[in-house]
């Protein structure tokens, strides 16, 4: 069955199925928000082809990531997610059963954060493309931005960089990591079709600041490579940084499969890992890092010039500076 037998009603009475009764139905979701607290607003969009394709996702995992992409940016922010809402932009031809696929993928990630789908939009178009917008609530003086890392502060990953670009590596190429075992190749596919937002990683930051006394911390998620995520913050802030390759972490597996320099390319500028990005005071990572364990590391500093250096502490590889023009751009 396709979607241009049954309609815009019909496709909207499916969808309406993956969202609360008491909330969809009128012309906007209606929701309470606390006064002392901040509504976070994300957008993000996918469109097939470019974010997603049957080869290497399908629907339902399509549907995870899409939901994972939003759930993070707001974990960046500090924030607790309320709700999204889903534009779907399909092709008369798509399949019904594709379309709640997707849906299931979004509704799986969505619900291990008690996130409801709340609303959205159908429309026709020549090619599938989703736009979700999340909605979430952080407390006015827990907001995390980029603009408030300071220098002498340490750099924290919240866990293993570049698993996600194996994982899409092994999907287009099947003879890649023919050496691999089969629960080491399942990991590293999971990686990258079934992210997952660093939400969990916000009630220890929380600790560790309010026993600290003070709120200092600077921060994103790595969803476009961890080098555009420590430029970006580096920028916003007006500081520099030395990241120190022995401490970027990446998957002990890597080894196996590919080289140094291929490992470190993919860390760096594979994105799509969903994790995040932290600058905060050294004690304070130190600590972090201890606690979140899993590949959490204390990759560097900041500093107070604007130079950003990838540095190598063990003497073997020249110092180079991190662009952002080794990453993916839309343009």
């Amino acid at each position: 069955m396709k979607v241009k037998d049954i309609g815009e009603q019909g496709l909207l009475r499916i969808l309406q199925k993956f969202c609360p009764a008491e909330i969809v139905g009128d012309d906007c979701a209606v929701m309470a928000t606390n006064p002392h607290k901040s509504l976070a607003i994300t957008t993000d969009m996918l469109v097939e082809g470019v974010h997603f394709s049957d080869r290497t996702t399908g629907p339902y995992y399509a549907g995870w990531r899409a939901a994972a992409a939003n759930l993070s940016d707001l974990a960046a922010m500090g924030a607790k997610p309320l709700a999204v809402t889903v534009a779907l932009a399909v092709t008369a031809d798509t399949a019904v059963e594709w379309v709640e696929e997707f849906y299931r993928g979004m509704t799986a990630c969505l619900q291990e954060y008690q996130t409801p789908i709340v609303g959205g939009d159908v429309v026709r178009s020549p090619v599938v493309t989703v736009a979700i917008t999340a909605f979430g609530e952080v407390e006015c003086d827990r907001t995390i931005s980029r603009s408030n890392a300071r220098s002498d502060w340490a750099i924290v990953a919240t866990g293993v960089h570049g698993a996600s670009r194996a994982g899409l590596e092994l999907l287009l190429n099947p003879e890649f990591g023919q050496n691999l075992e089969k629960v080491d190749r399942a990991s590293l596919i999971l990686a990258h079709q079934r992210p997952k937002p660093r939400l969990d990683v916000l009630p220890i930051v929380w600790e560790i600041l309010d026993s600290a006394g003070e709120f200092s911390i600077a921060g994103m998620d790595s969803s476009d490579g961890l080098a555009d995520a420590i430029i970006q913050i580096c920028r916003a802030s007006g500081i520099g940084a030395k990241v120190d390759r022995p401490k970027i972490p990446i998957p002990d597996i890597f080894s196996e499969i590919v080289s140094t320099e291929k490992a470190l390319d993919w860390a760096l500028y594979g994105g799509e890992d969903f994790e995040l990005v932290l600058f905060l005071p050294m004690a304070n990572a130190q600590l972090l890092v201890e606690k979140i364990g899993n590949g959490a590391a204390i990759l560097g500093m900041a500093t107070d010039s604007t130079d950003i250096w990838l540095t190598d502490s063990s003497g073997i590889y020249p110092d180079i500076v991190l662009k952002l023009d080794r990453g993916f751009q839309h343009f």
